[in-house]
């Protein structure tokens, strides 16, 4: 069987568990397992979907969520007319 292989090109964000699961329901505690996350103050790298996005959502309030500084496009110097 091949294995499957994930496109690492692309946004990636930056997630870090910071509040607990202990009496969250299962599907939070589902999610934040699903992230990839599994102690409590760790961080990942994600990349920036759709589906991810919702599972984000769905447990906003126990992550911190960032672009990573790799990730943000830089903005364009002005150049100032004399």
């Amino acid at each position: 069987m091949a294995a499957r292989t994930k496109s690492t090109a692309g946004p990636k964000l930056k997630v870090t568990w910071v509040r607990s699961t202990i009496g969250h329901k299962a599907a939070a505690r589902g999610t934040i397992r699903a992230l990839g996350l599994h102690r409590l103050h760790q961080s990942v790298e994600i990349a920036d979907t759709p589906e991810n996005r919702g599972m984000l959502r769905r447990v906003a309030f126990l992550l911190e969520v960032e672009e990573p500084a790799s990730a943000k496009p830089t903005p364009a110097k002005e150049e100032e007319t004399k």
